[in-house]
């Protein structure tokens, strides 16, 4: 058997675990899709009216919606790096290491983990948004595009999560790297328009990673031209996941050293 198989198999076996887990209380879902479903109803029902997007068209919903989802995400990667630290806890890894398993498919399997149950996540924030008016004629491309975007961002949020599962001290220490995460869309056009903000503060926002991204999502589900920011927004999705991954590594193998 090939290293690349056998490494596949593990990760396989070992995302199978994780996910059963999941299977098993499915609350941890349903929990992450809570927040941002409770923001989507204070935004609109709320404070929508008084919030001034300058569009032309569309309701406030279809503004924030990319927002969301991006909420959706970071609050949702914060139980991979405590599903992690319970089983750093509970004496896993160690159990693992005695077996004639590839190391890497350990995080591998959470990463993985975090990918598909944030996926679940994304899909229910997205049909509570339709009931809430969100209307779109994006395309099937414009939607593969809004899909690979934010796996993307799950995925670089999500080494991130396994660089704090890593490194945390104890279980509210290995989830509270995701609050300035959860915190981050508020600062950027996912609310209101950056030009809106005081000057520093609009700076801030508009250099900061999740405005390109926000920006590019609503382009797509609008339908309008994304222009050089989806550059930007894959370059700022890129440039975290290859850091977080490189120090995530190099995390692991001083553990498991």
């Amino acid at each position: 058997m090939s290293t690349a198989t056998h490494v596949i198999g593990d990760t396989s076996v070992l995302t199978w675990r994780s996910l059963r887990h999941i299977l098993r209380s499915p609350d941890t879902i349903i929990t992450t899709a809570v927040m941002p479903i409770a923001f989507m109803l204070l935004f609109v029902y709320v404070l929508g009216g008084a919030i001034q997007t300058g569009a032309t068209s569309g309701s406030y919903i279809d503004y924030m919606l990319p927002g969301i989802l991006l909420i959706t995400i970071a609050s949702g990667v914060a139980y991979t790096s405590y599903r992690l630290f319970m089983d750093l806890q509970g004496g896993i890894f160690e159990r693992f290491q005695s077996m004639p398993i590839a190391r890497s498919s350990v995080l591998w399997a959470h990463v993985l983990t975090s990918l598909v149950a944030n996926l679940v996540s994304l899909v229910i924030v997205t049909g509570v948004a339709l009931l809430m008016g969100f209307r779109t004629g994006a395309s099937v491309w414009a939607w593969l595009a809004v899909a690979g975007i934010l796996i993307l961002f799950t995925l670089a949020l999500t080494w991130i999560a396994v660089l704090a599962g890593l490194s945390a001290k104890t279980v509210d220490g290995a989830g509270a790297f995701a609050y300035p995460l959860i915190f981050l869309p508020f600062i950027s056009s996912a609310f209101v328009p950056t030009d809106t903000m005081p000057a520093p503060v609009a700076w801030f926002a508009e250099n900061q990673p999740v405005t390109p991204i926000v920006n590019t999502i609503r382009a797509l589900f609008a339908q309008q031209p994304v222009g050089g920011e989806i550059w930007i927004a894959l370059a700022w999705c890129v440039g975290i996941l290859v850091v977080a991954y490189v120090f995530a590594i190099l995390a692991y193998r001083r553990k498991i050293s």
